[in-house]
């Protein structure tokens, strides 16, 4: 028998701990229904009105909850038992797809009743996101913890890519959204069952934790936002969450594919897909990679040299011609902001307590979220200016500023080593 001490299994000892074998399948299952879901309301609503805007209104219908919501979900998963918050999202998820399901069988003429459900979404989103990324600590040992980020990173991954090429397949095959809102029902359920086999390891036992943020912390306005006063305290959290925000704020590149796949690149819709998952199969290959041989020594510079990478290979993007080329560079774009995106959530749950991880989370999501919201604005409106190709050059150039600065001004993440309870834990 196996054991989490067998070398054979250094590079998945995380898979050696069925708590977190259970969340990382429940997560890949919801991840694959959201995923496969966002391709059937896409194609619906644009069905339904013909108007590209429509489009824009399905994403800021999902974001908008969380937006207003995420200080409160945060403090959410530090008051409240965490793996029961997932249930209740997950199940809530199902619901969401059941009532879509619903609407389409009426073969709907108006897109608002949608946009209701997509609210309704963001809200159960919103509370599932800090309570998931605040369990994960407790599934595995501190030592086996940088393992478990990865492969979480590297399964996250794999399901962005499942699950549009699984919702499209569906759509389809069975010509139309119903199919693709049963398969999502389905599957959200299945997640929520693996979720109730978790027995999640208290640090400290819930119980007491419980008490103790409600007799120290009761919930106020105070408390709410302790995880702005936290990060702010913490400029090594600061750094990084800041650091990855302005990267992607400036270097995204994903809201011009369509532009670069017709006009650039002249490639038709199957050249848009490959474009799009590029980034995804990098990512997906390096999360893998860093999971078999994880990151010990100067992780702060490891990461600021991996987000210099993400610019001047979104600079490379920009200017290539060549859709071979092309998606090379998108790959290792990827792959670039998955060692990032690893080190970062290493990071700030490892340096936070547990009884604040929920609301850290909370604001490194919106960090997250306006990032990739803003980033796409800030894409389509420089290339509106500029050019196409000036826009996406210009953002990787500013993303190399970024890096220079914030070098200079957090040493605290210049200096970073080891990402252990150790040295960064609070004093």
């Amino acid at each position: 028998m196996l054991t989490s001490q067998d070398p054979r299994l250094a590079g998945r000892v995380a898979f050696t701990h069925p708590n977190f074998v259970s969340y990382t399948l429940a997560r890949f299952f919801v991840v694959v229904a959201l995923e496969m879901q966002s391709v059937a309301v896409g194609w619906q609503v644009y069905e339904i009105t013909k108007r590209p805007l429509d489009l824009g209104y399905v994403g800021l219908a999902q974001f908008a909850p969380g937006f207003v919501l995420f200080l409160f979900a945060g403090h959410a998963a530090d008051l409240f038992d965490r793996r029961k918050l997932l249930i209740w999202c997950y199940s809530g998820f199902a619901l969401c797809s059941a009532l879509l399901l619903a609407i389409s069988r009426r073969a709907p003429q108006s897109v608002y009743s949608i946009y209701v459900i997509l609210v309704l979404l963001g809200i159960f989103r919103c509370f599932n996101s800090p309570a998931s990324r605040a369990l994960l600590p407790q599934l595995v040992p501190e030592e086996h913890f940088a393992n478990a980020v990865a492969w979480n990173a590297s399964t996250f991954q794999i399901a962005t890519i499942a699950g549009p090429a699984i919702g499209g397949i569906a759509y389809a095959l069975f010509r139309g959204p119903e199919a693709v809102y049963a398969i999502a029902v389905s599957v959200s359920i299945l997640a929520t069952l693996f979720t109730s086999r978790i027995h999640a390891r208290p640090t400290p036992p819930e119980k007491e934790l419980a008490e103790r943020v409600a007799e120290k912390e009761p919930v106020n306005l105070r408390t709410v936002l302790a995880g702005f006063g936290f990060i702010w305290e913490k400029k090594l959290i600061l750094g990084s969450i800041s650091l990855d925000m302005f990267a992607v704020l400036l270097g995204g590149a994903v809201a011009l594919l369509p532009i670069y796949a017709r006009e650039i690149l002249h490639t038709g819709p199957w050249g848009l897909g490959l474009l799009r998952s590029a980034p995804g199969v990098g990512a997906t290959l390096m999360a893998i990679a860093v999971a078999h041989r994880p990151i010990r020594h100067r992780a702060g510079l490891t990461m600021l040299f991996a987000v210099a990478a993400f610019g001047a290979l979104t600079i490379a993007f920009g200017i290539s011609h060549s859709l071979i080329l092309s998606l090379l560079a998108l790959s290792l774009v990827g792959a670039s902001d998955m060692v990032s995106v690893i080190i970062r959530t290493t990071l700030v749950q490892v340096a936070t307590p547990d009884e604040m991880r929920g609301r850290v989370s909370a604001v490194d999501m919106l960090f997250v979220g306006v990032s990739n919201e803003l980033g796409q604005f800030e894409s389509g409106l420089t290339a509106q200016w500029f050019g196409t190709v000036p826009a996406v050059v210009l953002g990787g150039l500013g993303t190399l500023v970024v890096i220079a600065t914030w070098a200079w001004l957090f040493p605290e993440l210049r200096k970073a080593d080891q990402l252990t309870v150790a040295e960064l834990a609070p004093k």
